[in-house]
């Protein structure tokens, strides 16, 4: 009894991800378009697309710590070497983008205090 209902919280949570992304890609989507548009009124900024990408990427990661807790959910309710590698194999992912989204943050904060003197 217990599994099945935390069968369908991990089933709740993995909606929950694709809703965070699936936002996260439509106002990147938007942002992305209002900035490549633009280039025709003399409005297009790199910045612009830097800041874009660090958006994006914390949707992707907001994304992805929310696949985890359901992956760990099914992992606990099914334990097996398939469940553990995805699982890993999220993490991993989630790590990888995590440094590199940072970075990205960090540089893009530098440069916006460079452009501000």
């Amino acid at each position: 009894m217990i599994a099945h209902y935390l069968n369908l919280i991990a089933i709740g949570i993995s909606i929950v991800s694709l809703v965070i992304v699936t936002y996260g890609t439509a106002v990147a989507a938007v942002a992305f378009i209002r900035n490549e548009l633009g280039r025709f009124t003399g409005r297009y900024s790199g910045l612009n697309i830097r800041r874009l990408r660090a958006t994006f990427g914390t949707y992707l990661l907001l994304g992805l710590e929310f696949l985890i807790a359901s992956d760990i959910l099914k992992t606990v309710l099914e334990p097996g070497l398939d469940e553990l590698a995805i699982l890993g194999g999220i993490v991993v992912l989630r790590t990888v983008l995590s440094v590199f989204l940072n970075r990205e943050i960090r540089e893009l904060q530098t440069e916006e205090k460079r452009q501000a003197e």
